[in-house]
């Protein structure tokens, strides 16, 4: 089954971030994966995004990378 691909501004929604942020997050390699649709398309699944959300889950600002 094809999952949906969120638009990358419908991602940053997704996420409570702005776009500029998730495009800093892409070149940066600190974001959630993506799939790249040509020279300025992006686009992202769902389940990244999920993935990228729980990954940076935390309990403390003093934890590892949360600097």
């Amino acid at each position: 089954m094809m999952t949906a691909l969120f638009p990358a501004n419908h991602a940053a929604k997704y996420l409570g971030v702005s776009a500029s942020y998730l495009g800093k997050l892409r070149m940066s390699g600190g974001g959630p994966t993506f799939i790249k649709l040509g020279k300025r398309r992006v686009a992202y699944h769902k389940a990244d995004l999920d993935a990228w959300i729980k990954r940076n889950r935390r309990t403390s600002t003093s934890e590892a990378g949360c600097r």
